[in-house]
């Protein structure tokens, strides 16, 4: 056949074609974009809908069927691959999330914060609670990040490890509470809640009892979820046997970056947009176009949907322009959204300052941080990764 009859080669392919072609889901896909591995352009008949490269895809499919190096492999547990630690507190597998073997979707039906942490923490007995005045009402305040770390600072060389969890378990309490009553964006000295987390930081808040059974609900769904970038950071730091509270100062600090807990701060920046209000479909196809996430949609362990934001938004109504936000990535992406889009959304119904949703995060997952550090310290290991120098010839 003449050269000039060939077939030329397709140059873009559709959502459809190009998952197909490389045997992943569309959130994988999408994350293949947003990591600047396969390009993306809006289709020229409709820019709702993007296409993708057709050439990225066919090396990117060859790179995957040809096996990996044992480097490929090590590099791989840094973002999303093969497990690196054994751990007893959190298994996150089949779009299910349990807490040391029980259901976290369950748990949060009924059980406080308090309950988790006895759970994961394996504390057979929790520090006795004390006599306290409720929590005063809280000024409505911004910084919330920055309140949280200030006051986590100031605790960093509380909890020292003895060998024993029940010794440092006060010390354990003491920092959550110190955490949640900055959080809620209450000055000075924490005094010890008469009641539940939960309900102090509701009542701090001038809520009622169904908000706090809904800030109850998303601090359960948020106490751990196995190795993520603040929990590996508070386990790199516990791994030197540094202090409880200089642990937790460690995931904090990791958790309020945009691509973690501060996930729900560029979500909030979102849909400020006025493109989102006016036409939300088009400016989800515009960041799909440039090869950007939607941030708070979709997340790798749950390729069927975050089962926590599912379990938190049964008992939320999104605020109307979260809800038209939510369709135009569903119709354009078949992505749901993660619980960053809960939290926010918590945030806005509960009529909370900006930067809540992010505190109800800290102040949750602060349990998963301590169990994570207890776990570590139990084991006894320096956490201590190697590094390939670009130009080793190492296969």
């Amino acid at each position: 056949m003449p050269v000039d009859d060939a077939t030329p080669p397709v140059r873009w392919l559709t959502a459809e074609e190009a998952t197909a072609r490389l045997g992943v889901s569309r959130q994988t896909l999408y994350a293949y974009v947003s990591r600047s591995r396969i390009g993306a352009i809006a289709a020229p008949e409709d820019p709702r809908r993007s296409l993708y490269d057709a050439a990225d895809i066919r090396r990117l499919s060859q790179r995957n069927r040809g096996g990996r190096s044992r480097r490929a492999v090590a590099a791989s547990t840094i973002s999303w691959g093969e497990p690196i630690l054994v751990s007893a507190i959190t298994r996150i597998e089949g779009g299910q999330l349990e807490y040391r073997g029980q259901d976290a979707i369950e748990l949060s039906a009924s059980a406080t914060l308090e309950e988790v942490a006895a759970l994961l923490w394996q504390a057979e007995t929790m520090p006795p609670a004390t006599a306290s005045r409720p929590w005063p009402r809280a000024r409505a305040t911004t910084d919330v990040a920055g309140r949280c770390i200030s006051a986590m600072a100031e605790l960093a060389m509380a909890g020292r490890w003895t060998g024993r969890t029940d010794s440092v378990l006060p010390d354990a309490m003491r920092i959550l509470h110190r955490l949640a009553w900055a959080a809620v964006g209450l000055p000075g000295t924490a005094a010890r809640p008469s009641a539940p987390v939960h309900a102090a930081m509701a009542s701090a808040w001038g809520l009622g009892p169904k908000a706090a059974d809904l800030i109850r609900r998303a601090l359960v769904l948020v106490a751990d979820h196995e190795l993520n970038a603040s929990t590996y950071a508070t386990r790199v730091v516990a791994s030197t046997r540094a202090p409880l509270g200089a642990c937790v100062l460690a995931g904090l600090t990791a958790l309020v970056g945009p691509l973690h807990g501060g996930m729900t701060d560029e979500l909030r920046h979102l849909l400020a947009d006025p493109l989102v209000a006016a036409d939300p479909s088009a400016a989800v196809a515009l960041r799909l176009a440039r090869g950007e996430q939607i941030p708070a949609f979709g997340h790798p362990l749950y390729p069927d949907g975050d089962a926590r934001a599912r379990a938190l938004l049964e008992h939320l109504r999104p605020p109307p322009r979260v809800l038209r936000l939510m369709q135009a990535v569903h119709n354009a992406t078949g992505i749901e959204p993660n619980i960053d889009c809960a939290l926010l959304i918590l945030e806005q119904r509960l009529r909370l300052p900006a930067g809540t949703a992010l505190a109800v995060f800290a102040v949750g997952r602060t349990v998963g941080w301590i169990a994570h550090a207890l776990e570590q310290w139990r084991d006894g290991a320096l956490i201590r990764p190697r590094a390939v120098y670009p130009d080793a010839n190492v296969a």
